[in-house]
């Protein structure tokens, strides 16, 4: 009967044994599974961080690139006059139309489309031509639209090319800065074309005042006169930097304290008696034929009223200028502030880049 009861016991225990066989299995398993997933989660982690780092730093060097690039490409451009004295250059931008061209060289001259495109690569616009007020045909004023056509033979945009010209005023403050910029223009292609011309210290003067009339907007009093008196003031002296000065500026007042130069105090700027007689002048006299009577800091003047005020402050007296009649003095005051027939030099450098880069995809496309 023990032997038996003993038989039994060792059949449950190996039974027992059989079923927690399995269990302990499973847990091992589970265990090992679960170190597998924490050392692939650890593994992960390590391989992603310097991803990311390395993301990052990509994504910054791009950034910095971009900011740069516009940088770099001002940088590369050969037309820079960042060293010329401010007001003794000016750009226009006339529109050019290679249809009206093309279709002139190949209808009615009968000539072949490759000599006709050859012959407007050679095409040399004429300083005339490009600084006219109203623009004649093949060549119209620009316009900002994105689907502009020709005036003139309705082409669209992309027959339409821009020449730009500089117009540079000789002198001892830009001579060496003009002769430095013309060396280091490139030759190929003629991309440059430099012209000269000799004019009068008073034709130059009345051309500069002819291009700030077109340039203003004589609806505004408060801000075409202040950029009348800084334009001017540019001229005068080049030397200092009127940007910074005119910068934030509300006012230009005749100084009661300073016989020479002036001073700026907070948003207003003073100017000595004569360089502010003088500021008037040029707005009368850009003013004048734009509306009735010529439009200065001092409110609407005619020539008498103009005249009366000068006299009257000692400006004339201080000038030397002792006629009585007002047209006579209004002479003696612009010969006194243009230079009269002092002779001067006038450089013009036309700008063909974007002309030759349209002239050279036409032809492409007509080849093809």
């Amino acid at each position: 009967m023990a032997a038996t009861k003993a038989k039994a016991k060792t059949a449950a225990a190996k039974k027992a044994k059989a079923k927690s066989a399995p269990a302990k299995k499973g847990a091992k398993a589970a265990t090992t599974k679960t170190k597998k997933v924490e050392a692939l989660k650890a593994k992960k982690v390590e391989t992603t961080k310097p991803k990311k780092i390395e993301a990052t730093k990509t994504k910054r060097v791009e950034a910095k690139a971009a900011a740069e690039a516009p940088k770099k490409k001002a940088a590369r451009d050969v037309l820079d006059f960042s060293d010329f004295p401010a007001g003794s250059v000016t750009r226009r931008d006339v529109t050019l139309c290679l249809a009206c061209i093309f279709r002139l060289f190949t209808k009615q001259l009968g000539l072949a489309p490759r000599t006709a495109y050859n012959e407007i690569r050679r095409y040399a616009p004429t300083v005339e031509e490009l600084t006219s007020r109203n623009p004649q045909r093949p060549f119209f004023k620009p316009s900002e639209e994105k689907n502009t056509h020709c005036p003139y033979c309705e082409a669209p945009k992309r027959w339409h090319a821009r020449v730009a010209v500089h117009r540079v005023e000789g002198g001892k403050a830009s001579d060496a800065a003009r002769r430095a910029l013309v060396r280091e223009l490139p030759t190929k292609d003629e991309q440059f074309q430099i012209h000269e011309e000799k004019k009068t210290a008073r034709q130059v003067f009345f051309e500069w005042l002819e291009r700030l009339g077109q340039e203003f907007d004589f609806e505004d009093d408060s801000a075409w006169m202040i950029e009348a008196a800084r334009a001017y003031l540019e001229r005068r002296e080049h030397k200092t930097d009127w940007a910074e000065v005119f910068g934030g500026l509300r006012a230009v007042r005749r100084s009661q304290r300073i016989e020479e130069g002036w001073e700026r105090d907070g948003t207003r700027l003073f100017l000595a008696p004569a360089i502010y007689n003088d500021v008037l002048l040029v707005q009368y006299l850009v003013s004048r034929s734009h509306r009735h009577g010529g439009r200065t800091f001092e409110g609407r003047l005619t020539l008498p009223e103009l005249v009366r005020r000068m006299r009257y402050g000692g400006h004339l007296e201080a000038q030397g200028i002792t006629d009585r009649d007002q047209f006579d003095v209004l002479e003696q005051l612009v010969e006194r502030i243009t230079g009269g027939d002092e002779p001067a030099k006038l450089h013009f450098i036309i700008d063909r880049r974007e002309l030759l880069d349209k002239v050279k995809d036409l032809y492409a496309r007509h080849a093809v």
